[in-house]
């Protein structure tokens, strides 16, 4: 391909909207350009990267046996009320009237529209397993579209759906596409990590999220420096700590004016913040609860529902805190508590001896409790996000750390959550109707466009790795358009290159060669080949690895090594 004859509107200047480097270098390099709040056109420079994601699935999902098919971006509000997510998924599903006021809504996933394809189609266990994929665009009306194509409202989705007899089966396929992805992401060069996920609205039991890790990140992910455990920080388990034997001092109230926070506490208790129970009240579905963690631990409220078995818990504000217990803001604490409430402890919180915490009483605070002694044990979970520095849950040696990852993929056991609800039955072995058992699968192929940026970077733009650029090499003709010999040169290296299977950009553009270089770095092309009248009579050509700073002279023999992957 010829720049000359090549449309890349290139900026120099960044667009003030672009937070993130992804979505800097994406609008400056002319791969994507924005259309409104979330929606992007995809430029022939960004879709030849988006192909290159879209091709490497493909592969992998054949691979693994799943079969494409291609479903409606508008589907019918009568699926989405039997399974109940008409409502329950909020105002991020985009709804919309047709002429007869009927409802739809644009799909920001497909659950139930596939359940209503295998009802219509499935009849036996002898057509199980299967599973079925689609690479297509989906909505999610997001409250605050931002950082380009990585929280677009618009976006490409390859979303797979698996349909079981069985929980062996299921299990089975859910592996081979947990491998599947694993394929994918090192096939595409990207540096990720699959760990432990929750679920969120999609619902089911098991899964897996697969984040590239990078500094821009969204999501903290935790990770073992001596095994392979890896978790969303949201599901995040450290080993649980032993029970403190130290000689039990007596129990005695202090006053403690003023004070809010664990900091000031301790500091006026001469304690440690570890020494402190603190007591955070929430609201779990509309109940009141009292929570107690560490004072040097923090709450996570994802944990915090799976532990109460609810779907969603708040933390009560002051005022609903005064009102509930009767008790100032600050001051409340499982001792003596005014009124009969559900209490439940971080496994950290009961290990404690000679703790301090509220006394429910203002400007009091206890010093020196100990659990049975002073206060009987309440029900115990995990509720607390854990810390870089924490003992590994699965290995005795290990210590666990966190970095920041992009979600790319996910993978779900769904278990019956859709086919349940809207009648996805087959008839087993024996002749009986049964409900089948799903799986679910994502992958962000746009998204992974954005988080391979966000790895793959420095001062001069993008470096693709060489499965993701839009083109192999680049050669800059410099002066092209006045040296005839130097443009017959350069498109002899091109033909050359295309026979062996290589993508070749010629920048034949009448530019100066500064110009032609910064293009190059920006677009982020692994191998860039210079050619001049200077090069040309030595009979070299000037090679530069985009992640080299150096260049090299190299004959023409020497260029085809090295663009093979021959060392020179």
């Amino acid at each position: 391909m010829r720049a000359s004859q090549f449309f890349l509107p290139t900026l120099k200047e960044t667009p003030a909207e672009a937070e993130l480097v992804s979505h800097q270098l994406l609008l400056r390099g002319g791969f994507i350009r924005r259309l409104a709040s979330g929606l992007y056109t995809w430029l022939p420079l960004g879709l030849r990267v988006l192909r290159k994601v879209e091709a490497v699935v493909r592969e992998e999902m054949e691979r693994a046996g799943a079969q494409e098919v291609l479903m409606p971006v508008v589907q019918p509000a009568e699926l989405w009320q039997e399974s109940g997510r008409w409502e329950m998924y909020g105002p991020e599903l985009l709804r919309l009237k047709d002429r007869h006021q009927r409802d739809f809504c644009l799909g920001p996933t497909h659950e139930e529209v596939i359940s209503d394809l295998a009802r219509r189609e499935i009849r036996s266990y002898r057509q199980l397993p299967v599973n079925l994929y689609q690479i297509q665009t989906k909505f999610r009306d997001e409250i605050r579209p931002r950082f380009g194509l990585m929280r677009a409202r618009e976006f490409i989705m390859k979303d797979a759906y698996s349909f079981h007899v069985d929980q062996d089966s299921l299990r089975a396929t859910y592996q081979d596409m947990y491998d599947a992805y694993s394929r994918v992401f090192t096939r595409l060069g990207l540096e990720f990590r699959a760990v432990d996920a929750d679920n969120g609205s999609i619902g089911g039991k098991a899964s897996h999220e697969f984040h590239v890790l990078a500094d821009s990140g969204e999501d903290a992910i935790v990770h073992c420096s001596a095994c392979d455990y890896a978790a969303n920080q949201e599901l995040a388990r450290s080993r649980p700590e032993a029970e403190r034997s130290e000689e039990m001092f007596s129990a005695e109230q202090r006053s403690t004016p003023g004070i809010r926070t664990v900091l000031e506490q301790a500091k006026l208790l001469g304690i440690t913040p570890a020494q402190v129970v603190k007591s955070l009240l929430v609201i779990a579905d509309e109940h009141p609860v009292l929570l107690l963690l560490r004072g040097d631990d923090e709450l996570n409220l994802i944990k915090a529902a799976r532990a109460l078995d609810v779907d969603a818990v708040r933390m009560a504000s002051a005022e609903e805190s005064q009102e509930i217990l009767g008790v100032p803001f600050g001051f409340f604490g499982p001792k003596d508590l005014p009124v009969t409430l559900p209490i439940l402890a971080d496994q950290r919180a009961l290990a404690l001896r000679n703790f301090s915490t509220g006394a429910n009483v203002a400007d009091q605070h206890w010093l020196n409790l100990n659990w049975e002694r002073d206060l009987p044990r309440p029900a115990v979970a995990d509720l607390r996000n854990v810390q870089a520095g924490d003992a590994c849950p699965h290995c005795t040696p290990g210590t666990l750390g966190i970095r920041r990852g992009i979600e790319v993929g996910h993978v779900f056991q769904l278990g019956t959550r859709y086919s349940e609800k809207l009648g996805v039955r087959v008839l087993n072995e024996a002749g009986k109707e049964q409900t089948v058992l799903m799986g679910c699968y994502g992958i962000g192929v746009s998204r992974i466009v954005a988080a391979a940026v966000e790895q793959n970077f420095d001062e001069r733009g993008i470096c693709w790795p060489p499965a993701l650029a839009p083109f192999d090499v680049g050669i800059v003709a410099i002066q092209a358009k006045k040296s005839p010999a130097v443009r017959a040169a350069a498109e002899t290296m091109m033909e050359r290159l295309e026979k062996l299977g290589m993508q070749v950009f010629l920048d034949d553009r009448d530019e100066r060669p500064g110009v032609q270089f910064a293009t190059l770095d920006l677009i982020g092309l692994p191998h860039r080949l210079v050619i001049s009248d200077k090069t040309l009579a030595q009979n070299v050509w000037e090679y530069r690895s985009r992640r080299e700073s150096e260049n090299r002279l190299l004959s023409e023999d020497a260029v085809l090594a090295v663009l093979q992957g021959e060392s020179v």
